[in-house]
């Protein structure tokens, strides 16, 4: 880490769940001013977003706070399946525990990334009034066939070792209950009817939305649903040649685009 943006780790507790954190300082930053909050994906960690996350506080110059969800990374293991509707269960109570165990009052700026971004866009839905702004990356509001074929190729890659050895970096015991949670969760029959379209409507705050447009797991039909959906402004990045992860796959794009779209929201950054 540079020595103008410190480490914290942090141990949370968030809807009876004992969490993984890290809080990113910079050395200067304005009183009350927003901090990023960053949402990982169906596989993900806070290892797995590498440096972004640093590099976007150290570029804004606002804290952030990337953390490993229930049954990911260093977090607690999962027990049991998860329910259809864990993700708005993710938004309408852990989320908000967490940012009161954090103390964080004022209304965040959430970068989520694929479920993430589907947890943030309903957190934001949930509670307009405590979030800043969405930064939505590879988000799924519906359930699309591509998306499933995508878990499924995933499956096959993890029973055959590789994936599942990539992943036990992260995840180490946490590896196989991780895995299975998404994929048997995605891929369960009373699951793709799942739809979170009738709560876009409820999110009032700027949404800026990132896709590859070679995304594996997601057609442009979501960024275009979100973009219509959402009754606060939204913006499209749309990213030719780029797949499921625009911010390694895109990084210095999305990190120009996000800076622009945060300096458009008019905060005091700065003391």
């Amino acid at each position: 880490m540079s020595p103008h943006l410190q480490q914290q780790a942090l141990c949370i507790e968030a809807a009876g769940q004992r969490l993984h954190g890290v809080r990113l300082l910079p050395a200067r930053t304005a009183p009350n001013a927003p901090t990023l909050l960053f949402l990982h994906e169906g596989l993900g960690s806070i290892g797995q977003w590498r440096d972004f996350p640093a590099a976007l506080c150290r570029r804004t110059g606002l804290p952030g706070l990337v953390y490993d969800r229930w049954g990911y990374g260093r977090s607690a293991p999962l027990t049991g399946p998860r329910p259809d509707d864990y993700l708005e269960q993710e938004a309408r109570h852990s989320l908000p525990e967490l940012l009161a165990a954090c103390a964080i009052r004022t209304p965040p700026i959430l970068f989520g990334h694929s479920d993430g971004a589907s947890i943030a866009l309903l957190f934001a839905a949930f509670w307009p009034e405590q979030v800043r702004a969405v930064i939505s990356e590879a988000a799924h509001i519906n359930v699309e066939e591509m998306c499933l074929a995508g878990i499924r190729r995933a499956g096959h890659a993890y029973a055959g070792n590789g994936l599942r050895a990539a992943l036990q970096r992260y995840h180490d015991d946490n590896t196989e209950g991780m895995f299975y949670g998404w994929h048997d969760t995605w891929l369960r029959p009373t699951r793709r009817t799942w739809s979170m379209t009738a709560h876009l409507p409820r999110i009032t705050c700027p949404t800026l939305i990132i896709q590859g447009a070679e995304d594996e797991y997601g057609s442009r039909a979501q960024v275009d649903a979100i973009a219509a959906g959402v009754a606060g402004p939204a913006e499209i990045l749309w990213l030719p040649g780029c797949r499921h992860v625009p911010h390694q796959q895109a990084r210095d794009v999305v990190l120009d685009t996000v800076v622009r779209f945060i300096d458009g929201l008019g905060i005091n950054r700065y003391p």
